[in-house]
């Protein structure tokens, strides 16, 4: 069997291995579950045991499964609860983190790979923070809302800066490019709103339990639509791929709320048991461990770009705390803002096949990606504490909490 029959065996094994290694440690220690399938993907990868290698088939579904995280990503977002001042803050706080990481670019690269880092190290990984804070039951308190207002900001705008500084045109037009599809893609999302959706709704729920799973289809072909829009743009297709998601969102908001979760729990069974731990286990497959290893610079770059995404996105996260929040709080969603990796992966990725960033670079940035999903959320919901004996709620925070 040659690696890539292995690799149609070998990575659903491990996906289904991954969260039985994480419920095995979690009583010593929390650790997200995508920990262990990045290391379990570089494990059975060409690094290590070579037991399967780069293929077509599961590079696909790998860009399915990041185009899947960033549609959940957009599902899950309320708007309507970070919108306004949050949003506004976030917004500034991630134009800090840009200009710092383009500063610190210029101290490890001053090439044209500058951009490449810059966005790297803006970037906050809130497809991956969801399912952690949701575990954690922070997806509806004050903590929650400022670390989605930070994530939805540190998600959507390197998508922009991607497409606008990364584009193979130049700068004035893809701008103007990036405008026709922003301008396209909110009327899909006016149309969203204002249409009415009893129809889809009945026929949703009339094929809830049936084969015909219109809803799952419905949001297959919307995440298809837009991505696909946003290709011919020749923008990122994660673009796309969120931007579906805040539509999804939308046209469920007035269906029956036992409808929407019947829906959705499906769709989350389609992302997170299937197509995101190929995503994450693909990583660790294709993660370039040699030329890092080759490399004592690059090596010596993944502690210190770690530090310097706790440190620009650590900083940044300040402009979204409230007046009077603690510093244990603040600490703690520094290091959530600082969680980085799929982003990473797509912007190293822009940067190797552009030729502007050196891949032993690129796997310094991505490893120290991997490193801050490992730590930094673990660090940062262990400074939470236990959900019963936080005070804080939603209308407030008491003593300097959230």
């Amino acid at each position: 069997m040659g690696t890539g029959e292995a690799a149609l065996v070998l990575i659903p094994l491990l996906a289904v291995a991954a969260p039985l290694l994480a419920r095995g440690v979690r009583r010593a220690v929390r650790v997200p579950i995508i920990v262990f399938e990045l290391i379990l993907g570089i494990l059975i990868g060409p690094a290590v045991l070579g037991w399967v290698e780069p293929n077509i088939v599961i590079e696909r579904l790998g860009d399915l499964g990041l185009a899947m995280l960033f549609f959940m990503a957009g599902s899950e977002i309320d708007f309507r609860a970070i919108a306004g001042r949050p949003l506004v803050r976030a917004s500034l706080g991630w134009l800090t983190s840009l200009v710092l990481g383009i500063g610190v670019g210029l101290l490890v690269a001053p090439t044209e790979s500058v951009v490449v880092i810059a966005i790297a190290l803006s970037s906050t990984a809130l497809g991956t923070l969801m399912p952690i804070l949701r575990d954690a039951g922070e997806m509806h308190t004050a903590f929650g809302r400022v670390v989605t207002a930070i994530g939805s900001v540190g998600e959507f705008l390197p998508l922009i800066a991607i497409s606008v500084l990364l584009s193979t045109r130049r700068a004035p037009a893809a701008a103007a490019v990036l405008l026709a599809f922003v301008v396209l893609a909110v009327v899909i999302i006016f149309i969203a709103h204002r249409a009415q959706h009893g129809r889809l709704h009945g026929f949703v729920r009339a094929t809830l339990h049936t084969s015909d799973q219109f809803g799952v289809r419905f949001v297959i072909l919307l995440i298809a639509g837009l991505v696909g829009l946003s290709l011919v743009f020749d923008l990122d297709m994660l673009l796309g791929a969120f931007v579906a998601g805040a539509v999804w969102r939308i046209i469920m908001a007035r269906a029956p709320e036992e409808d929407a979760e019947a829906v959705n729990s499906k769709l989350e069974a389609i992302a997170f048991g299937f197509l995101v731990p190929v995503f994450f286990i693909y990583t660790g497959v294709t993660f370039d461990l040699g030329s890092l290893l080759a490399s004592p610079k690059a090596l010596a770059l993944v502690p210190l770009l770690l530090v310097a995404l706790l440190v620009i996105r650590g900083v940044a996260a300040q402009f979204s705390m409230p007046k009077g929040s603690g510093v244990r709080d603040r600490t703690a969603v520094g290091l959530l803002a600082a969680t980085g990796l799929p982003i990473i992966v797509a912007v190293t990725g822009i940067g190797v096949n552009e030729g502007v960033l050196d891949p032993a670079t690129a796997a310094a940035l991505v490893g120290a990606g991997m490193l801050s999903v490992l730590l930094y959320p673990l660090l940062a919901m262990t400074l939470r504490g236990d959900r019963s004996k936080i005070t804080a709620v939603e209308s407030g925070h008491p003593q300097g909490e959230l």
